[in-house]
């Protein structure tokens, strides 16, 4: 199992559980993300993502998105995709 660093945490909105992250690789809803920093480690699927307050499918290189998550995650956490 690869992985591969595709963004970086820029915010976490607590309140939302949402997760704001500058992309510099593509990334699709459907995608296993792994979110990792000194003190976060864990894996998820993405099932939804936003790209200027609209819900997207796929956001590409360059992207701020906010992604829902299921943990809290925290600025400069590593955003890698995992194959």
């Amino acid at each position: 199992m690869g992985e591969r660093q595709v963004g970086t945490v820029t915010h976490w909105f607590g309140r939302l559980g949402v997760a704001a992250m500058t992309l510099r690789e593509a990334l699709r809803v459907g995608d296993r993300i792994r979110l990792k920093g000194k003190t976060t480690d864990f894996t998820t699927t993405v099932d939804r993502m936003q790209v200027d307050h609209a819900d997207v499918k796929e956001a590409k290189p360059g992207d701020d998105v906010a992604v829902h998550l299921g943990q809290k995650a925290r600025e400069h956490d590593a955003v890698l995709k995992v194959d």
